[in-house]
């Protein structure tokens, strides 16, 4: 990707970046979404200083009902836990359903912004923490609602019925479960295709990105406990030390990516969380271990799981620990967030719309990245809803330049200074949501 903008601004110039990607001053779309802008703009400082964490969107799932109230729909609130379902019936013709979340992060904001959150709360365990929307998501509810009033006002322009949820609990990756467990499905239109973006922290403000096929990876959970028999740190032939396979557990885990699965395919085997012992002279009795597994593919990672499972009892094994004794590995199907695929079909043909609004210049590819996002989930069902998020570049073309040049990284996504600029992300991001929206309800 380096080398990519790097040849671009080698080609064109500095201007290459010079005006990112703004939509046509004579578009119609662009002249409401300017109209727009100055009330969208207080609505994301609003939700930008009061963020919840996941579980507890109590309020921003109120003004999200509100907002889509206001714009023209039928609203259904407390649908899996706080989420939010917005209806907009036009006719015959496909039904779409756009969305965003709700939830914020416990990280403490370090941006300097004048709006910074200074929002502090409990979370679950009674732990004051500082709340943050580190991960883009008050720039996705804003654009959520920019595109439901857009929408309303487009009428005319395309028939079927538009569907818009507000999910809770993405960062736990819950909420998407929750809702559908809860007859999102059933109770409200079934949608024909489902579309959603997010923020990146590394391409400029006024691009959109898209990746086919797998973008997210599996994300899965796993507790380890090493069991042993404990004793006296003096005696240790009187004993079977955990400590020591647990050591050896961690590092023959290493070999799973490396050895078991064919060269080139990705996945992360990542020790997290290792705990064990009370006392320097103490050999105790088990240790626990923490980890995370990515995959993009469902038989990998139930290999890795596999691997994972044989390791551990023949590291145990080997040690001579008994069998009443042998090493426990619990995956947490509950933390469990499933691969996020966007559709081939689907995806082809928003970014072939992204192309003709915004210019092949400020459309790029992304990498499939290792972290998790449960809207995937929307395209499990046995209904096999095709899916697709887009990128949404969030940073200054300043900012991207002077990383290409330094080498030094900007700041990532959950990050204490991730700090979006609002404008042009977010009129960007109306308008390609919308003009996806569009391709696929549009009167032809």
């Amino acid at each position: 990707m380096k080398l990519k903008y790097l040849l671009t601004l080698l080609a064109g110039g500095a201007c290459a970046f010079a005006a990112p990607a703004q939509v046509r001053t004579d578009d119609a779309a662009a002249r409401s979404i300017d109209q727009e802008y100055p009330s969208l703009f207080e609505l994301y400082k609003h939700i930008h200083t009061h963020p919840e964490l996941s579980l507890h969107e109590k309020e921003t799932a109120a003004r999200i009902a509100e907002e889509l109230r206001k714009a023209g729909l039928e609203v259904t609130t407390g649908v899996g836990g706080n989420g939010v379902v917005g209806v907009l019936r036009n006719g015959p013709g496909p039904t779409v359903l756009l969305r965003t979340e709700l939830d914020a992060l416990p990280v403490k904001e370090e941006t300097g912004l004048p709006y910074a959150s200074t929002a502090t709360t409990r979370n679950d365990d009674g732990m004051e923490v500082p709340v943050m929307h580190a991960c883009g998501h008050d720039v996705h509810m804003t654009v959520f609602v920019g595109t439901a009033r857009l929408l309303k006002q487009m009428q005319s322009q395309w028939q079927g019925t538009l569907v818009m949820i507000g999910q809770p609990a993405e960062e736990l990756g819950d909420g998407a479960r929750d809702m559908l467990k809860d007859g999102l499905y059933q109770r409200f239109p079934r949608p024909d295709y489902c579309l959603a973006l997010h923020c990146t922290p590394d391409q400029p403000a006024g691009t959109v990105g898209w990746t086919e096929g797998p973008a997210n990876a599996n994300v899965d959970s796993v507790d380890i406990t090493i069991r042993g028999v404990g004793g006296h740190g003096a005696f240790p032939q009187d004993t079977k030390d955990p400590i020591v396979l647990a050591a050896e557990t961690v590092l023959a885990l290493q070999t799973i990516v490396s050895r078991e699965l064919k060269p080139g395919t990705p996945a992360v085997v990542t020790v997290g969380s290792i705990h064990g012992g009370t006392k320097h002279n103490i050999i105790p009795d088990e240790v626990k271990l923490q980890l995370t597994i990515r995959s993009y593919s469902d038989e990998v990672r139930l290999q890795t799981i596999a691997a994972i499972q044989r390791i551990t009892r023949g590291l145990g094994l080997a040690a001579g620990v008994p069998e009443d004794r042998m090493p426990v590995v619990r995956v947490l199907e509950n933390d469990s967030t499933p691969v996020m695929v966007n559709d081939p079909a689907l995806t082809r043909r928003v970014t072939g719309v992204f192309r003709s609004v915004f210019g092949d210049a400020h459309v790029f590819h992304k990498d499939p990245v290792m972290g998790g996002e449960d809207f995937g989930q929307l395209g499990r069902t046995e209904a096999k809803v095709p899916t697709c998020m887009f990128w949404l570049g969030t940073i200054s073309v300043e900012s991207k330049m002077e990383s290409l040049r330094t080498g030094k990284p900007l700041p990532s996504l959950h990050s204490s200074l991730f700090a979006p600029l609002p404008e042009p992300s977010i009129k960007t991001g109306i308008r390609a949501m919308t003009a996806a929206f569009l391709e696929l309800a549009g009167k032809k």
